[in-house]
């Protein structure tokens, strides 16, 4: 018997359906990228039809493309990734787009996704490429530019970040989110006045933003306007009820009374059964401050604790890491300190270092109060370039060191405001002195040292934003912490002994005349009396601390934890040996 030609038997689509539907189907197969289907479709029609314009011009157009092969998957099957990203499953997101991209290497959305999911990952060097794959496909999109801003904010590139904010937002004048995020971008750097303008366009376009007037409240409140922060914070809460961490945020700038409609806002709140764990963390951040304004320490103390318990829940934070850390650092420094640049700049660093709630922040007011020096805040640049080095996990040589100077002094440098003199104000800084001085062998040093107990208190009492500060939200993890803080100290002083300026917090409050003019002679700075006046420093600050430091000097902070101490059974005992 004669085969049939497999053409002839072919079924064609208008044997079951109607031209109509024919086209509509071949229309969408061609939106979702199948377009080998949809050429399928109108070759049948043309098959019945030869004169059929809709299906001729479609095909054309078609046959213009430069493949066949369509660029983005089936709608069906990106969906089904994009709800895998929406549930926070990152590892399998990028594992199924990694293979979707093997079959569609052009879809500059399945680069957008693997991208935002290495980025949710902390990979933020793979998101970054795997954006620019994605731009390289569709130079014109926004969200991408976007997203890899995210990406390079995160990697601490605030610079970077902000023109590819400035690129979204050529394509897509109208996106308020990019504004709102190279807000934070332009704050990051210390151009407070920026970052509001930026976050009053993304209001212009969107006046329901609420987060835009959290943000544009925490650059204010930096900033020393009080006031305006909190109608800020008032407008956002407007907006949003709900907004937990507004409340925490406003908590810092108003002392509560008795039967406070804030309080009775965030009672209501942190009882309602539909708020998550993040909303009931802020909270009890915010009532524990109330709590205590009322003079209620014990519940202040719980509210507290309960906070604390729940961020620690959510940073999943076990301080073996920390521990690990402390002996590769002290491992390897012997080969760090056969390391040694002669190179010279004119920029001079001032690394102002010690615990977090050490008294740092002041310490950064008195002496950017000199009219010589700049005070750039906490600066992440010695451990974005070097934690590696420092950790031995590269090995250290002269060209190595040298390299990380010279990224170190060209970020400073955009940070100076023409001065030649700059604070580097980050507290962790402590972790990387034998860096520091292998980098910077004539590095002027300070660290601040307070009581043990206030210090410990402090972190615990603060809710951080920084995700590496888990060791904050347990009272034994804090107390631990410290202890390596203060072995590693001991060791880095046993290397450097003189060439490190240890200042006690609480001798700076108590004898600041004689103490300020010490600090400035070991700087090598000329006496001005403005240092004396730190509170009239007008600089922004972006810490826990920015309302203290816009009081004048003042005794007693260190011992404000003793009202607490009969809750705290006896955790901070063990602290004195180490004091």
């Amino acid at each position: 018997m004669k085969e049939k030609n497999s053409n002839s038997s072919k079924l064609n689509i208008l044997d079951t359906i109607t031209l109509e539907k024919a086209l509509r189907l071949a229309k969408q197969n061609s939106k979702d990228g199948q377009l080998e289907e949809a050429k399928n479709i109108y070759e049948d029609i043309l098959q019945k039809f030869s004169k059929n314009t809709k299906a001729l011009s479609e095909l054309q157009l078609l046959a213009g493309s430069r493949t066949l092969e369509p660029r983005d998957p089936p709608l069906k099957k990106l969906q089904s990734i994009i709800n895998l990203f929406t549930q926070g499953q990152l590892q399998q997101t990028l594992s199924e787009a990694t293979q979707m991209l093997e079959r569609f290497p052009n879809s500059a959305i399945l680069y957008n996704i693997a991208g935002a999911s290495n980025a949710g990952l902390m990979q933020f060097d793979a998101a970054i490429n795997i954006y620019k794959q994605a731009l390289k496909i569709k130079p014109d999109y926004a969200e991408v530019y976007y997203n890899m801003a995210i990406a390079l904010k995160s990697k601490g590139e605030s610079e970077a970040a902000i023109d590819s904010y400035k690129q979204a937002l050529k394509i897509k004048p109208d996106y308020a989110e990019a504004y709102n995020n190279m807000g934070n971008a332009l704050k990051s750097k210390g151009e407070s006045e920026a970052a509001i303008d930026s976050y009053k366009q993304a209001l212009k376009i969107k006046p329901d933003y609420a987060e835009a007037y959290n943000n544009m409240g925490d650059t204010l409140r930096d900033k020393g306007e009080s006031e305006a922060a909190i109608d800020s914070y008032k407008q956002a809460l407007k907006i949003k009820p709900d907004y937990a961490e507004v409340y925490r945020n406003i908590s810092h700038l108003i002392h509560y009374k008795k039967n406070d409609e804030h309080c009775i806002k965030m009672q209501s709140l942190y009882l309602d059964l539909r708020s998550s764990d993040e909303q009931r963390c802020h909270l009890n951040f915010a009532l524990s401050k109330a709590s205590e304004d009322l003079n209620e320490i014990e519940q202040s103390f719980n509210y507290l604790k309960m906070g604390n318990e729940l961020r620690t829940k959510i940073v999943s934070y076990d301080i073996k890491q920390d521990i690990e850390m402390f002996s590769q650092l002290k491992k390897a420094y012997p080969s760090l300190a056969l390391q040694s640049t002669v190179e010279t700049s004119e920029l001079k660093p001032i690394f102002i270092l010690g615990m977090p709630r050490s008294g740092t922040t002041l310490v950064e007011q008195v002496v950017s109060s000199h009219s010589k020096v700049t005070g750039a805040g906490e600066l992440n640049y010695v451990s974005r370039f070097g934690r590696s080095i420092a950790k031995g996990m590269i090995k250290p040589s002269d060209e190595i060191i040298l390299g990380f100077r010279q990224r170190y002094i060209e970020a400073l440098k955009i940070r100076s405001d023409n001065k030649s003199i700059v604070t580097d104000k980050m507290p962790h800084n402590f972790l990387y002195v034998g860096l520091i001085f292998s980098a910077f062998p004539d590095a002027k040093v300070i660290h601040v040292n307070r009581d043990p107990a206030a210090t410990c208190w402090s972190n615990y009492k603060h809710y951080f934003t920084a995700k590496g500060l888990g060791y904050c939200y347990d009272l034994d993890d804090t107390v631990a912490y410290f202890g390596l803080y203060k072995d590693l100290m001991q060791f880095w002083l046993g290397h450097y002994g003189d060439r490190i300026y240890n200042l006690n917090y609480e001798n700076l409050t108590i004898n600041q005349d004689a103490e300020t003019r010490k600090l400035i002679h070991y700087l090598g700075l000329e006496w001005e009396d403005g240092c004396l006046s730190p509170q009239q420093n007008k600089r922004s600050v972006q810490t826990a601390s920015q309302q203290q430091v816009r009081q004048k000097v003042y005794q007693g902070s260190s011992q404000q934890w003793r009202k607490f101490e009969p809750y705290l059974n006896g955790v901070f005992d063990q602290l004195t040996e180490l004091n």
